[in-house]
């Protein structure tokens, strides 16, 4: 199964931070690429934890998904730039 999620990150000090909104889930690493593959590794530590506690489909309805035949879509996210007067 895939799910596919967005995905932000940006540099804060001497470390980048990935997030993905669909699941308010967040990591760190020294590199671009590493907070990426920490950020894959804590959204499926996260989906193994709530399969094994029987929660996962409670878990991904409450996130705004929608399961259509065998595959769970993502809730529409929009990241975009907002230009304000300052």
């Amino acid at each position: 199964m895939k799910i596919f999620l967005t995905t932000k990150i940006w540099k804060e000090g001497t470390h980048y931070l990935a997030y993905t909104p669909e699941l308010d889930i967040a990591s760190q690493g020294k590199t671009l690429s590493q907070a990426e593959e920490r950020l894959r590794e804590a959204v499926t530590a996260f989906i193994e934890e709530t399969k094994r506690m029987g929660t996962f489909s409670e878990v991904m309805r409450s996130a705004g998904f929608m399961k259509r035949r065998e595959r769970w879509e993502a809730p529409l996210v929009s990241i975009s730039s907002l230009e304000v007067a300052a």
